[in-house]
């Protein structure tokens, strides 16, 4: 198979995935597994900063009224509120991935491992069908609760989005709060790990023989397909179906595990 054929795989498969609540690690780990793919974590990475682009394509009024309020450091406007609540809950997610992310990144190259993970997600997003929605106003202790999920969330097999939105909606914050301010908050968790781990690993996305071009195919893949999954979740999410996404990630696991005791 040609690297520019694997790098479109994985970015469809990264665009599918990153924004319905099913795990796009996890998904970019199996394939990689069972396709016979190697491919360096940076390139998941710039596969993720793809999708990041959606985010702030769909959410551009909401991305911009916040960095005005940064910039103006105006912080009693709705969006302006919003900055020091992003700053606390992205925290706890840059320490778990800081001290934990290469414990886990060689922890959980076990497909066992990571259909325990998608049993455990599904079981997070499932608890969304008995979510009391009672207020739009996100304290302190719940971003920082979600911004800890988020953190949690490097473990392939456990959805980013899947994991923060259920723990929004748990707490009682509405869907289209816990919607946006889910996606607000990945926006410096993607660019803290794409920082990261070119800082760390940047020679072994050179060694493994992949041209820019190539990287950049899959990016563009990841990010037009992730546009239309984002808006797919959200009309999900609106029609509280959201719950039902903990089926796939239940049969999924079923799978892997059949798969694992056989031998695969």
């Amino acid at each position: 198979m040609e690297q520019l054929t694997k790098t479109i795989i994985l970015g469809i498969i990264q665009g599918l995935t990153e924004w319905l609540p099913i795990s796009s690690t996890g998904h970019l780990r199996l394939a990689e597994h069972f396709l016979g793919l190697e491919f360096p974590i940076l390139f998941d990475v710039i596969l993720h900063v793809g999708t990041l682009i959606v985010v702030l394509v769909f959410f551009r009024r909401e991305v911009g009224k916040t960095l005005l309020a940064l910039v103006n450091l105006n912080f009693k406007t709705e969006y302006g509120k919003m900055v020091p609540l992003i700053i606390v809950g992205v925290i706890p997610t840059f320490l778990i991935g800081l001290i934990f992310g290469s414990v886990i990144e060689d922890a959980f190259r076990s497909v066992l491992l990571i259909a325990v993970a998608f049993i455990v997600c599904g079981l997070m997003v499932y608890s969304t069908k008995f979510g009391k929605e009672k207020t739009e106003s996100i304290n302190y202790s719940t971003a920082i609760t979600i911004g800890i999920v988020q953190g949690i969330a490097i473990i392939p097999g456990i959805s980013r989005s899947g994991v923060t939105i259920a723990v929004a909606l748990f707490l009682g914050i509405k869907r289209e709060k816990a919607f946006e301010f889910s996606f607000l908050l990945s926006i410096p968790a993607i660019l803290g790990a794409l920082g990261l781990t070119i800082h760390t690993e940047f020679a072994d996305l050179a060694s493994a023989s992949l041209r820019w071009g190539e990287i950049v195919a899959g990016a563009i893949v990841a990010m037009l397909v992730g546009y239309f999954s984002l808006k797919l979740l959200w009309k999900i999410l609106a029609k509280k179906k959201f719950h039902l996404f903990a089926f796939y990630c239940w049969l999924l696991a079923v799978v892997l595990i059949a798969l694992s005791l056989s031998g695969f």
